[in-house]
C-alpha cells in the first residue's frame, strides 16, 4: 500500500485538467475554459477552470489550427457555442467539481465510482463531486463521460 497520498488541491486540479485535455477517448469533446493558472486554494474553494463541451455553430466539434481538437477555449467573444459541463474549484486539500448539467446522472456515476457526492440546492440544480486525492482523478472521468452520454449529440 502506498503511504503517501497526493492531497494538494492545486496539484489534483492540474492532474484532472491534464486528463481532460489529453483525452483521446470520449472526453475529447471537452475543453478547459477560463483557466486561472495562478489560482490559490481557499477553504471555500477557488475557481480554477471550467469544463465545457465545445461545438461550432453547425454542431460539429471545433478543431484547432493544427487539425486536432481545440482543448482550451475562451468563453468571451463570438466564437463557437460553449456548453458548460462543470466548474472545478481548488481547496487546500481537495478539488470540488460542480457539475452544471445532468445532476441525477452525475450523482449515480459518482456514487458508482465511490466518490463523495452531494446535491447543491440552486437553480438550476448542480451536483458536487469531491476529488480528495490524486488517485481519485481517474475515478471522476467516468462521471464526465456520463454527462456527455446524457447530452444529445448534434
Amino acid at each position: 500500500m502506498v503511504a503517501d497520498r497526493l492531497t494538494d488541491g492545486v496539484r489534483i486540479g492540474q492532474l484532472l485538467a491534464s486528463e481532460i485535455s489529453g483525452s483521446e477517448g470520449r472526453l475529447r469533446e471537452l475543453a478547459l475554459a477560463d483557466a486561472d493558472r495562478d489560482v490559490d486554494p481557499t477553504p471555500d474553494g477557488a475557481l480554477a477552470y471550467r469544463v465545457v463541451r465545445q461545438k461550432s455553430i453547425d454542431g460539429d466539434a471545433v478543431s484547432d489550427e493544427t487539425g486536432g481538437e481545440a482543448k482550451s477555449v475562451d468563453t468571451e467573444g463570438d466564437g463557437p457555442k460553449i456548453d458548460p459541463v462543470a466548474e472545478v474549484y481548488v481547496h487546500p486539500d481537495r478539488v470540488r467539481v460542480e457539475f452544471v448539467s445532468a445532476p441525477e446522472r452525475v450523482a449515480d456515476a459518482a456514487a458508482d465510482a465511490r466518490l463523495r457526492v452531494r446535491p447543491k440546492a440552486v437553480r438550476p440544480p448542480r451536483t458536487l463531486v469531491f476529488v480528495e486525492d490524486g488517485a481519485q482523478v481517474k475515478r471522476v472521468l467516468p462521471v464526465f463521460e456520463a454527462v456527455l452520454a446524457d447530452e444529445p449529440r448534434a
